[in-house]
């Protein structure tokens, strides 16, 4: 098994070495591939140094399998060039995630979609990921009709120079800054930029994509995004409106049966999903279960989860870990 990580000096590509390495996913080559400037300088990974090639290099070492984290330019240009080579590709950014003739995957939902013919694979947006994997197995048993989230975003999300500004003000530096204003003791609702209808671009990824993975345009997703300071795990506040009633135990029941979900909902003893707990961790923590009483047949979660890990890298392996098992490459 060849494989290359692309983008591997970025933030989710050193978690996502990590992930592989902790996962012993199975390697008998890795090429590691990151700008021009990075070429020739390594990386340990599982106790030996790896030199960092060049994009042509990779390409022409013709990989099973190439895991993108390097921006949607990059992805939009590069991408189908590994295709070409016979190599498939697992793309972390937007670039690919709303093309019609791409599967966007979140393994335990679609990954049985699969084929080999499938070249290039959309690795969705981290937000998206949290709320499907909660939002999938109640979708399937109550119907979903409308869905209403504000996200909790950490600056990890932003990337490296948001993590420093957030840090550089905590420690009264002055530096470069990631954000128009400052994220230490404040709150952002601007999560990416904003688009023509007075969305941001992560809010309209959290509208769109989670229909193309449940593969179900009958329901909607509205979103407001807010970046906040902590420096990883996003939280979001998740309002369901279904369309057949539910009850409670059952809904608590369906997510803690749900692979890859944690239920931690007890008022009683303050036990509600953080992000400092899930920090460093592959699971979706979901509590704050209760039901809206100003509707009928709506719910309220609250939702976390590690967006390096599965928001990014995680779901990235994994969907590397089904191509292999399924001798899909």
């Amino acid at each position: 098994m060849k494989l290359a990580v692309v983008g591997a000096t970025g933030m989710v590509g050193t978690v996502l070495l990590q992930v592989l390495e902790e996962r012993n996913f199975p390697i008998s080559e890795l090429l590691l591939v990151a700008s021009e400037r990075s070429v020739g300088k390594t990386i340990l990974f599982k106790g030996a140094s790896h030199s960092i090639v060049s994009m042509q290099s990779a390409i022409a070492a013709k990989p099973d399998i190439a895991i993108f984290s390097a921006g949607g330019n990059t992805s939009l240009e590069y991408a189908p060039k590994f295709a070409e080579a016979g190599t498939t590709v697992i793309d972390n950014s937007s670039a690919w995630r709303m093309d019609p003739d791409k599967k966007l995957v979140v393994p335990e939902i679609n990954a049985s979609l699969l084929t080999t013919s499938d070249k290039i694979i959309a690795n969705p947006n981290c937000s998206t990921i949290q709320l499907v994997m909660a939002l999938a197995p109640l979708h399937r048993k109550y119907q979903a009709k409308r869905v209403v989230v504000s996200t909790y975003q950490s600056v990890s999300g932003t990337g490296v120079k948001a993590v420093q500004q957030m840090e550089n003000e905590m420690a009264g530096i002055s530096g470069p800054m990631a954000y128009p204003y400052p994220i230490h003791k404040n709150a952002l609702p601007h999560c990416d930029v904003f688009e023509a209808n007075g969305f941001t671009k992560e809010e309209m990824k959290l509208a769109r994509e989670p229909q193309k993975i449940l593969d179900d345009r009958s329901f909607s997703v509205t979103a407001t995004a807010v970046r906040i300071p902590t420096a990883g795990g996003h939280s979001e506040s998740v309002n369901v409106e279904f369309r057949t009633d539910f009850d409670l135990s059952e809904v608590r029941q369906l997510l803690h049966d749900t692979p890859g979900v944690v239920v931690q909902d007890n008022p009683d003893t303050n036990t509600y999903p953080m992000p400092i707990y899930a920090h460093h961790k592959d699971d979706v923590f979901v509590g704050r279960i209760r039901r809206d009483e100003t509707q009928p047949n709506t719910l309220h979660l609250w939702i976390v989860s590690d967006n390096l890990r599965k928001g990014a890298a995680t779901n990235a392996v994994q969907i590397a870990e089904y191509l292999v098992e399924k001798k899909l490459v």
